[in-house]
């Protein structure tokens, strides 16, 4: 059975848990509803949960554990030749690859079961023939990877075989459970409370694992890297120069300035836009037109960064070089290419301009009407007001905002790689290219390099540093915001 069809069959068997539960309740009370402990519902959504909650939870447990226990039997069919020539991921992946492409030439008619467990390479140009049905292989398939396929998809084939009979089990053994137990004086409100706040736990807990899995990911990797290249050089070197060859230098204060140099002129962009735009919508402009305009405004953040950067580069950059570059409007020299500095810095503000002006808009919102109406009442007008009285009790609010804004920038990373250019350098000329830590952790870890090297390493010590930079701003803004918001009664 198909994994759909056996998450249909768990959803219908707990449909008809459902109404088996709310029909049993109230026949254990005599027909009268009154006489139960909870509500009818109650009783159908215990046995619901009974039934979806512990078969979910093995499936689940059951899709995690199962291609580990198979690559481990399936890592001790390739010889330690094979895994010399790559690595032992390369083979298993060639080997997933063709026990899928064997499936899908048994499911197409192409072959049948049977020749797909026979096929052998000696006889068959197995590349070739799935090749015929779409599926594409960079090299020969070896006799070793053939037979490693084979054993592949017979251990899942047992093993998707073993998953439904042990789910269905788990939902039927859930549903008579709950049928059994249900009757008039079984307290189902409160287990169905209980249950409920257990998946409440369980979902806010996923953030917080993958945080945390993150960021104990980025330390391993780390620390690894600090075992092959000094600290020191890295954090306080000059030059940023990575070879594979060899003799590296790989200091981060290149690409941290050039990082800066771009938030910088992003929010120089964003934040005068961003919040001179949250003052009109809140304070001045009609409903029809805060109707309309906040919209507009906010279909911005919608727009994938990669646009931003194909707009940085086929739109912005070269329209600066027709104004600055030589033989521009100007009659300057300053800029020799679309990417810069500034190129970047400009379409990222854009970008982050939708998230300032939404945030500052929501803050300014907030300041309570009580303060407006004082003020007008002791006859200031409304342009002072909005100085004196509204933006001084939203300042920590509109701080945290910008503070937020700044650590959406120093992580941006398609703007970069499209607008900036790759020169890590130290400059004051916004019209020269650079390049941030993002852009060279997409760098890094681009390529068939040694993932051993600390050329490859270095891109999990620039994004440890950047988390940790993010982060502190992140708990900078929420630290103003918490100690100087005012409370208003």
């Amino acid at each position: 059975m198909s994994l759909f069809f056996l998450l249909l069959v768990i959803v219908g068997l707990a449909a008809a848990g459902f109404f088996a539960g709310r029909i049993r309740a109230v026949a254990s009370a005599g027909g009268d509803a009154r006489n139960l402990h909870s509500l009818p519902g109650y009783y159908g959504w215990h046995v619901s949960l009974m039934v979806l909650v512990p078969s979910i939870l093995t499936l689940c447990a059951w899709l995690l554990i199962q291609p580990v226990v198979i690559n481990s039997q399936i890592s001790g069919m390739i010889s330690q030749d094979a895994i010399a020539k790559s690595s032992l991921d390369l083979v298993l992946s060639d080997v997933r690859r063709v026990a899928d492409g064997l499936d899908l030439a048994v499911s197409s008619g192409v072959m049948t079961d049977e020749q797909a467990r026979s096929i052998r390479t000696e006889l068959t140009d197995v590349r070739g023939r799935l090749g015929d049905i779409g599926v594409a292989l960079g090299s020969d398939v070896s006799s070793e990877t053939l037979r490693a396929a084979q054993s592949y998809r017979e251990l899942a084939s047992a093993g998707n075989t073993l998953r439904t009979l042990l789910v269905l089990l788990v939902a039927f053994g859930g549903l008579a459970y709950a049928v059994l137990s249900t009757n008039k004086d079984f307290r189902a409100r409160n287990r169905v409370e209980h249950i409920v706040m257990g998946m409440l736990v369980c979902a806010a807990s996923i953030a917080i694992l993958t945080t945390a899995g993150i960021f104990f990911s980025l330390v391993f990797n780390t620390v690894e890297f600090f075992k092959l290249y000094p600290a020191a050089d890295f954090f306080f070197g000059m030059t940023w120069s990575p070879s594979f060859h060899g003799g590296s230098s790989l200091g981060i204060v290149p690409l941290l300035w050039a990082t800066f140099y771009i938030s910088i002129i992003a929010l120089s962009v964003a934040v005068p836009i961003g919040l001179f735009a949250a003052i009109y919508l809140s304070e001045y402009a009609s409903p029809t037109v805060r109707s309309v305009a906040k919209p507009l405004l906010e279909v911005l953040a919608g727009i994938p960064t990669i646009v931003y950067g194909l707009f940085a580069l086929l739109t912005v950059g070269p329209a600066l070089v027709s104004l600055f570059g030589e033989g521009g409007a100007f009659g300057l020299n300053w800029m020799q290419g679309g990417t810069a500095v500034v190129t970047a810095g400009l379409v990222m503000g854009i970008m982050i301009i939708p998230f300032m002006s939404s945030l500052s808009d929501d803050i300014i919102n907030a300041v309570p009407q009580s303060l407006r109406d004082g003020s007008l009442g002791l006859g200031a007008t409304h342009s002072e007001t909005v100085r004196k009285v509204i933006l001084p009790a939203a300042l920590p609010g509109i701080v945290g905002a910008f503070l937020l804004s700044a650590s959406r920038a120093v992580g941006e990373t398609m703007i970069v790689v499209m607008g900036a250019g790759a020169a890590a350098k130290f400059s004051l000329n916004p019209f020269e290219a650079m390049t941030t830590v993002t852009a060279k952790i997409v760098s890094q870890l681009t390529g068939d390099a040694d993932f051993a090297s600390p050329e490859a390493l270095v891109a999990f010590a620039l994004g440890m540093t950047l988390f940790v930079i993010t982060l502190g701003l992140n708990i900078i803004a929420l630290y103003i915001v918490r100690k100087y918001r005012e409370q208003y009664e």
